[in-house]
């Protein structure tokens, strides 16, 4: 499928996957910790408390902020929290990489996430040696049990002639060995409509990013803007999803963000 159609086309409401089998309904209860980067500087334990008070049921790390695996594993059982997945940086998975397989195995995810390649990275080359680079981070994590995914912003959509980054990645790494974490606030920001993606590339996107826009394109909290995540979630089973993590980059006020946005994913089912 062209760039231009997959920007365009329309999707009708066809679901696959797991979920249509058991009739089960998506749910987001899950909270990106980059939100709350402020609070768990000062007291990882007091924002996880803080964050299962809320609701949530998941949460996904960026950075462990100096705790030790094992204390980590114990806090979040303690707060009835899991925490599914964790973001590591390309110098993480480019140097000690089984330190850090290592490390999430004792925490208790399932994935391992790419979250940002920085703009010396982003270049045609670049982008075919990493969706090789993914596919062998993708194998030594299958090793260790767990799953290599990548997330993205918006210039992974820019397209260079025919060559779109971010379709390459899709196209170039293996399903079995890596996974994608759809940010749909980004996916939406480039132009694109994240439906089309599950249609194009089902059972891809186990993660998503939940992050709301208003009408002038700016991030806002989830559920005061302007992306229907009914009409998005009702797709997840051809998604391939598992865990959707609300997140908002610059909040305010972080307890009062991911409050509102619990409240609203609250709603959805």
């Amino acid at each position: 499928m062209t760039t231009a159609a997959l920007a365009t086309a329309a999707v009708s409401p066809v679901l696959a996957g797991s979920l249509k089998k058991t009739g089960a309904k998506a749910r987001v209860r899950g909270v990106q910790l980059y939100t709350v980067r402020a609070l768990m500087e000062k007291s990882v334990p007091a924002t996880l408390k803080a964050l299962a008070g809320i609701g949530y049921e998941q949460v996904e790390f960026a950075g462990y902020f100096g705790e030790k695996p094992a204390e980590l594993r114990k806090i979040l059982a303690g707060e009835g929290l899991s925490a599914p997945a964790a973001h590591l940086q390309l110098d993480q998975l480019r140097g000690d990489l089984q330190q850090h397989l290592d490390a999430a195995v004792e925490v208790g995810h399932d994935y391992v996430v790419l979250p940002w390649i920085g703009e010396s990275e982003r270049s045609e080359d670049s982008y075919k040696r990493l969706a090789d680079d993914l596919n062998r981070w993708g194998e030594a994590c299958r090793k260790a049990g767990l799953i290599m995914a990548y997330h993205n912003h918006e210039f992974e959509f820019s397209p260079a002639g025919d060559f779109v980054p971010y379709h390459h990645l899709l196209d170039h790494t293996d399903p079995a060995l890596v996974s994608f974490e759809l940010d749909l606030f980004w996916v939406r920001k480039a132009g694109y409509d994240p439906l089309v993606y599950f249609k194009q590339y089902p059972g891809r996107f186990p993660l998503w990013h939940v992050k709301d826009m208003d009408t002038e394109g700016n991030m806002v909290d989830v559920g005061a803007g302007i992306i229907d995540f009914p009409q998005i979630l009702a797709a997840a089973g051809q998604s391939g999803y598992r865990y959707g993590f609300v997140e908002h980059d610059q909040p305010g006020d972080p307890l009062e963000s991911v409050t509102a946005s619990f409240s609203a994913a609250a709603g959805w089912g």
